[in-house]
């Protein structure tokens, strides 16, 4: 057991490295990146509304502000960054949502944290969590939801 575990590792770390030496890979992520960038600014935008104007709990903001980007962030990524549109949209948009879902949980745990248990102002918490989760993004969305 132990023998196939570590043969799993192996091909695993193999397929890695293989991966990081073809330079579409690197432009990928920083297309990823690039919409990533675009995302976060939408994240932010929104989550300062929904906290300074609309006077939303921080928390119910973050879930707001991350709605309103998943889907600002699947059409740029679906078209732009990983050319996927050969493949059917509605497959592609909830594995992407799984994904976003995840890496949004995550978010959402290190912004608690870093509220309430670092004392981190609100904004800036929440601009370290997003920025947190995106290699938890690109690689589920890399190897699952867009996937060729």
């Amino acid at each position: 057991m132990r023998d196939e575990a570590t043969a799993v590792e192996i091909r695993t770390h193999i397929r890695l490295l293989h991966g990081m030496r073809k330079p579409a890979n690197w432009l990928q992520l920083v297309r990823f990146g690039l919409v990533g960038g675009v995302g976060f600014a939408v994240n932010l935008i929104v989550y300062a509304l929904c906290v300074h104007f609309a006077k939303v709990d921080y928390r119910a903001a973050n879930v707001i502000a991350w709605l309103v980007a998943v889907v600002n962030n699947f059409v740029l990524n679906r078209h732009w960054t990983f050319d996927a549109r050969a493949g059917r949209a509605h497959f592609q948009a909830l594995r992407f949502f799984v994904v976003s879902l995840v890496a949004e949980g995550f978010s959402l745990l290190a912004l608690t944290v870093l509220v309430e248990g670092a004392g981190v102002s609100k904004l800036p918490a929440q601009a370290v969590a997003v920025a947190a989760s995106m290699p938890l993004n690109f690689l589920g969305n890399k190897l699952w939801s867009f996937r060729t």
